[in-house]
Order: C-alpha cells, then sequence, then structure tokens
C-alpha cells in the first residue's frame, strides 16, 4: 500500500469538495478509534461522500493508486471494525443518511447506509410497521455498520438479526462498479447469495450505499418482567424451560449481578435487588392481544416461581418498562466507565449456557480477573468483560489473551463460536483459527481476492 500525495487529496476534493475532505490532525481524530478498548489508528485522509458515484470514484482512484480504504458507520463497533489499522482513506458515511421510501404495501424500506438505528425504527413505527434488530448502541449506530456485523440485539431471539431483514443492497465494489446484489423480493434462488455474503463481511468484500429492508407489522403491547436467581446457572437452564413451555420471548436478557448494579451505579439509579439475587434475567413479550398477552406473561412469570426463581418483577407501563431498559442497555458503557476492558463476544447453543458460564467462573478464578457479564441469553450469546482493575500491564498484553483463548475454546467445545454479532474485526482476528479450519479461512481469504483483488478494503481485518 502506498501513502497519499498532494495529488490525491486534489483529487479526492476535487470528488467530494474541500469542507468534506479531512486532513488536520484533530478533525482526524475521531475518526482514528471506535468502541473497541482503547485502540488509536490515525488515517492519512477522512474523506464525507454523500453520493454513490462519489464513492465510486473514490475506490476506483484508491484501487488503482493501491490505497487502503475503510469504511466507517458511527464509530460503536467492538471488535475494530472500523479502525484504519493500515492507514490510507476513512470513508465516513455520515453524509448517506436518507430514508429514500417506506413501501406500507410491500412492507419493505429503502435506506442509505448513514441513518440511525432507532431513527429508522421510529420512522417505520409511524407507519405501523416494525424492524426488530436492536442492538444496545440503537441510538447512535448507524444501519450501515449493523449490515457490516450483521448486528443483532435483544429482539434477535424472536425476529433474528439484521441478515434476517436484508432483501438487497446496493454496493460499490474495489473496482468502483457499482452493483445490486439481489432482488426486492421476498424469494429468491437466482445464483450465489451475494446479499448475504456481503452481510457481516465488516466492509472486506465492498462499500454498501444502499439497503432494502423488509419490514414487519408492529406489535401494539409489551409484558415485560425481571426474574431473580440465585446462580446463574439456574438462570440460564430457565431459559430453555421457556421455550420448552410453548413461549417465544421477544428478549430473554442475562445479566450477572455484578453487570446489573454496575449500570445502576453508572446511571445513578436506586434499586431493592435482593442479597441473594446473583443473577437476572429480563423477559419480554410482544403480541396484539392485550388479554392474552397479559396470561400468557403471568403463566411464565408462575413458572419461574417454580423453577427456584427467587421473585419476579412485573413493569406495567410504558415508563417503568423504558426505565428498566435503560438499565439493561447501560451495562456496556457502565462496563467500561472508569475501567480498561475487553469485550468478548461468546455465543453457544443456549442450552449450553450453563456449561458455558462454569467455564467462564472456573477460568476466571485461576487467571485471577473480575468479569462482567451479560447478554442475550434467549440465543445463547452473552458479552463477556473482562476488567483490568489493578492487573498489571504485562499481565493484561501477555496473560489475558491465554484466558480469553480458553473461554472462546469452549464455545467452539460446546458448539458455538467465537462471535455470535460483533464481529472479528480487528481484535478477534488473532482467534478466528479457533473457529474456522484452514480450508474454511482459505476460501473465504479466496472469496476476498475475488471482491478486492488489490486489497485495498479494510485490510488488516478477519485474517
Amino acid at each position: 500500500m502506498r501513502h497519499l500525495d498532494k495529488k490525491d487529496v486534489n483529487y479526492f476534493a476535487s470528488l467530494v469538495g474541500n469542507e468534506n475532505v479531512l486532513s488536520d490532525e484533530s478533525l482526524k481524530e475521531p475518526y482514528s478509534h471506535d468502541y473497541t478498548e482503547d485502540l488509536r489508528f490515525m488515517p492519512s485522509l477522512v474523506l464525507k461522500p454523500a453520493t454513490v458515484e462519489e464513492i465510486s470514484g473514490v475506490l476506483k482512484h484508491c484501487n488503482e493508486k493501491k490505497i487502503p480504504v475503510t469504511a466507517r458507520g458511527a464509530g460503536t463497533g467492538l471488535s475494530g471494525g472500523a479502525l484504519p489499522v493500515e492507514g490510507g482513506i476513512v470513508l465516513a458515511m455520515e453524509r448517506l443518511n436518507r430514508i429514500i421510501d417506506i413501501d406500507t404495501q410491500n412492507f419493505q424500506a429503502i435506506v442509505e447506509p448513514g441513518v440511525i438505528n432507532e431513527v429508522f425504527q421510529q420512522a417505520v413505527m409511524e407507519k405501523g410497521l416494525f424492524y426488530p434488530p436492536d442492538p444496545a448502541s440503537k441510538g447512535s449506530c448507524f444501519l450501515g455498520g449493523n449490515i457490516a456485523h450483521s448486528s443483532g440485539g435483544p429482539r434477535a431471539v424472536k425476529y433474528g438479526t439484521t441478515k434476517d431483514f436484508v432483501l438487497n443492497l446496493q454496493v460499490v465494489l474495489a473496482s468502483g462498479e457499482v452493483i445490486w446484489t439481489g432482488a426486492n423480493t421476498l424469494k429468491n434462488s437466482t445464483g450465489y447469495n451475494l446479499t448475504q455474503l456481503m452481510v457481516g463481511s465488516e466492509g472486506t468484500l465492498g462499500i454498501v450505499t444502499k439497503i432494502v429492508f423488509r419490514l414487519l407489522p408492529l406489535p401494539r403491547h409489551h409484558f415485560l418482567m425481571l426474574a431473580q436467581f440465585e446462580t446463574a446457572k439456574v438462570a440460564c437452564e430457565c431459559v430453555s424451560k421457556i421455550f420448552m413451555e410453548g413461549t417465544t420471548p421477544s428478549a430473554c436478557e442475562f445479566m450477572s449481578r455484578r453487570a446489573f448494579t454496575a449500570s445502576l451505579d453508572y446511571l445513578n439509579i436506586k434499586f431493592d435487588l435482593p442479597e441473594n439475587a446473583e443473577a437476572l434475567l429480563l423477559i419480554e413479550l410482544d403480541g396484539n392481544n392485550l388479554d392474552m398477552l397479559h396470561n400468557e406473561g403471568l403463566q411464565v412469570a408462575e413458572n419461574l416461581l417454580g423453577w427456584s426463581c427467587v421473585d419476579v418483577l412485573v413493569f406495567d407501563t410504558a415508563e417503568q418498562q423504558e426505565h428498566i431498559w435503560k438499565i439493561r442497555r447501560s451495562i456496556g458503557e457502565a462496563a467500561k466507565h472508569n475501567n480498561v476492558y475487553k469485550e468478548e463476544d461468546t455465543v453457544v447453543p443456549r442450552a449450553y449456557l450453563p456449561a458455558l458460564l462454569d467455564q467462564v467462573a472456573e477460568i476466571e478464578s485461576r487467571y485471577g480477573f473480575r468479569t462482567i457479564i451479560y447478554g442475550h441469553a434467549g440465543d445463547g450469546n452473552l458479552h463477556i468483560n473482562i476488567l483490568k482493575d489493578q492487573l498489571s500491564d504485562d499481565f493484561w498484553k501477555n496473560v489475558i489473551p491465554k484466558a480469553i483463548t480458553e473461554i472462546f475454546e469452549e464455545c467452539v467445545r460446546l458448539g458455538g463460536t467465537i462471535s455470535g454479532e460483533h464481529g472479528i474485526g480487528y481484535v478477534q482476528k488473532p482467534y478466528i483459527h479457533l473457529a474456522l479450519s484452514d480450508t474454511h479461512r482459505h476460501l473465504m481469504r479466496s472469496i476476498k481476492n475475488a471482491f478486492d483483488p488489490s486489497g485495498i478494503l479494510n485490510p488488516g481485518k478477519i485474517f
């Protein structure tokens, strides 16, 4: 890869405008990091295009000149996927932020990648429609970033992740060519599924410039409860029991006591949590028949109390529900508040969550670190935050990766893998061999080479 010169800068300015070319160090600094630990990589230049034509021109030039290009959304990623680890260009997508169309007849929407997740959710909700994927960062994360990692969130347990709602993508390839990956139809068996190949590819195969999402009817009512347990193992054992009784929650979230109280402290909220409550499940049901929903929720609560649950709190009003969801969604911020941390995005078949937690507890005790554990128990996806606390820099750098390796090995042994929704990016790259064989990785590299033979798109990621 080569460094930029004045001719490159002038060319980019002719494409996107001088005001959308950032070369000053202070202006580039926010684009040198995301939410991944405390990593910093300064780009040579930040460009803010506004059209597919501008992006096409940028990529064509960079491909010819062998200049690295890292696409960036809102910078809320947790695997370093948007970090410009080899310098070059950061392609900031914030100006591509239009909701182009919401088609209420076909239950579809066409959007640009710089639209904020929650803004899109609210826009379709006003038309009686529903877009379920709701990452904890939904108030700031871009839909393009959600595409890059196939983001999930609490409601993935019932509705699926981002990949389950993408029908078609407009993509600019490394060469500057523009393609649509599929069709705006619910069914499509015409050749290879390039749409799903792009979802989760972390900006290594192309730059998404338009997204066609499928939508659902909006569920009008929600029943939310907080179940408290004496042990994390019992809490996770109850998850499968809920499903076995015939109920599919719209969310089933696990929180260790440490995770819950960390969020309370971070938000300065008082909450009377029993001393023997070491783990919690936040369980939500949704639907359109209020009476049926209420009866189903009370039956779940009754079952939980019969399964060694300490107590079940029910939140009736929208205000109460929003309050408890704020506590849950703030755990990630609380974990890193005044602390250095590593967040591991583990996922196993949900029935094996108790076994995973047992092994994590053993590893935590043996290595002598603390964790904050929370996540989406309904689909087996737990976020294990390892806290640096007073650990030495040497221990953090050289010993903690060994503990992480053991955690990931246990995930794979249980039939899971090393990332459920955060992606591989930069920081999980050293562990990918634990989940994918040499043959698997060779096939992925071959796909990468077919789309990006010069290797300019988000270099230094995944492999």
